[in-house]
């Protein structure tokens, strides 16, 4: 088995990508808020190495207020065609702007007007009034690039521990849990 978390991570990733129908890069993003409240959600994994593991959303939503409130984050990721599941806990700081603006350069092309036109967190009085607004968008940037909205970026999770999970018979499940020192990372014991 790999001595690297990054490695190891890269390695079920792969593995994950290959087995699971839907999104396996989905990963439950648990936040507090400034009073200690906790939340949680799904977001999608869309940038990954040493220096952390990145996803983009709305900074106006209620994950980014619970994240500028509150650096302490985890991450979860579950793929149960693979009995796995990995653990991550860190702390969390924006993307640059170059990384934002590459990312949503990527996108699709109604996924950038979705994102111009979704308060996302915010209550609407009918879905009429979403389709409205990404009409809107639509009509406005028809013809032309659609420029990254200045409330809409990446977060990097930089994570503190990370555990590997493994299902294994009679619940004699297996961990590997790796914890970031000043020198690297040391690995705990293996234990079911």
């Amino acid at each position: 088995m790999a001595d690297d978390p990054f490695q190891l991570f890269d390695t079920w990733y792969a593995e994950a990508r290959a087995s699971e129908i839907n999104d396996s890069n989905a990963m439950a993003l648990a936040t507090a808020d400034a009073d200690g409240r906790p939340s949680s959600r799904m977001v999608l994994l869309k940038g990954h190495g040493p220096d952390g593991f990145v996803f983009y959303t709305n900074r106006g939503s209620r994950k980014a207020g619970e994240l500028d409130a509150n650096a302490h984050v985890a991450l979860l990721f579950h793929w149960k065609s693979q009995r796995r599941q990995i653990r991550i806990e860190g702390s969390v700081a924006r993307a640059t702007d170059a990384e934002s603006d590459a990312y949503f350069a990527s996108r699709g092309r109604d996924s950038q007007l979705g994102a111009w036109a979704s308060d996302q967190s915010r209550p609407l009085d009918d879905r009429a009034t979403f389709e409205a607004r990404f009409a809107e968008m639509q009509a406005k940037f028809e013809g032309q690039d659609v420029p990254r909205p200045p409330f809409w970026g990446g977060y990097r999770v930089t994570p503190a521990v990370i555990e590997f999970w493994q299902d294994r018979a009679h619940r004699l499940h297996e961990r590997r849990v790796f914890t970031r020192t000043a020198d690297g990372w040391t690995e705990g014991s293996l234990y079911p």
